[in-house]
């Protein structure tokens, strides 16, 4: 794993335990569940840090506003930024203001386009995506083999197209899939609903409204997966025997695997990632070693284990 020592600026030589450390934050969206868990871990382990203040933005998922905010944050004078991406193919231009600017920069939670090719004062922090789907996937292939349900027809939605979570969460599924133990599950549709709940319900309502026949659904967040439970629950479908799979373990989709709707969700630390990326950004402000790529590993939540994260979120 590459790391990185950065040279110490005059400026934080003959800076005291007194002085504040401002840090920028534009964030893709605050109304996001997940995200929001995300922020608050931000914002709870600034309050908990000596002389750390945040300035945070919602760039409510425009990237044009997302690229003013770091602009401003460059201009202002930050002594590190943050970035939780619109559209990580806009992450060039914020990789280049910041470097432009000798400002730190740490991505977080949504994968850059230029990751193995950042300026030394810029991190990524997150959980690696290649464990999120394959997790999920290879669950869902050990149900249906338990209920000896062979072949197996898959719908699978994905997130924003944009995204590169979404991009390798459904190759994961792809690649589980084409593996010998599971190539017994086949998909039949493969659509994106954009993270949404909302877009999740219509995109399975216009599923059954069409008649397509499946055993499983992979969704690529558990937003989407809720949507297609409340879908399922609305055209009269038993979700205590759907097989409906999300990702990110929030609270609203524990509370439906406690209820035996939810088979299956992959724990990813939100809170984790945001002190994560606060501390990296300290780090990389203060010119200490840094790993660039800091992972916080993803978790198989499944009914057999719930108990141990209903208290996590």
């Amino acid at each position: 794993m590459k790391k990185v020592a950065l040279g110490v600026a005059l400026s934080a030589l003959v800076s005291t335990s007194a002085m504040a450390e401002n840090i920028g934050v534009s964030m893709a969206l605050f109304d996001d569940n997940f995200l929001t868990v995300l922020r608050n871990g931000m914002i709870e382990y600034a309050e908990d840090s000596d002389n750390v203040t945040l300035q945070i933005e919602d760039a409510q998922n425009d990237v044009g506003k997302q690229l003013n905010q770091i602009q401003n944050f460059v201009a202002s004078g930050v002594d590190a930024i943050i970035v939780n991406p619109v559209d990580t193919d806009a992450t060039i231009a914020m990789t280049l203001a910041a470097e432009g600017a000798g400002i730190p920069l740490v991505y977080v939670n949504r994968q850059p386009i230029n990751l193995d090719d950042l300026p030394d004062n810029q991190a990524f922090v997150a959980s690696n995506e290649v464990e999120s789907g394959t997790y999920q996937t290879e669950e869902v292939c050990r149900i249906l083999k338990e209920r000896g349900v062979d072949p197996a027809k898959i719908l699978v939605m994905m997130g924003e197209l944009s995204n590169q979570a979404a991009i390798q969460r459904t190759d994961d599924i792809h690649q589980v899939i084409a593996t010998p133990e599971c190539s017994f599950m086949e998909i039949v549709e493969q659509q994106t609903a954009n993270w949404s709940r909302v877009e999740g319900s219509d995109l399975m309502t216009n599923w059954l409204a069409a008649g397509v026949e499946f055993d499983a659904v992979i969704a690529n967040n558990d937003e989407m997966a809720l949507g297609a439970i409340q879908a399922l629950k609305a055209s009269g479908v038993d979700v205590q025997d759907a097989i409906v799979a999300g990702i990110d373990a929030t609270q609203d989709a524990l509370v439906s695997m406690e209820a035996g709707e939810l088979k299956v969700s992959v724990f990813q630390n939100a809170a984790g990632q945001g002190k994560g990326s606060i501390d990296t950004a300290l780090k990389l402000a203060r010119g200490e070693d840094v790993d660039q790529k800091v992972w916080v590993p993803f978790e198989l939540v499944t009914p057999e284990n719930l108990d141990q994260y209903l208290s996590k979120n």
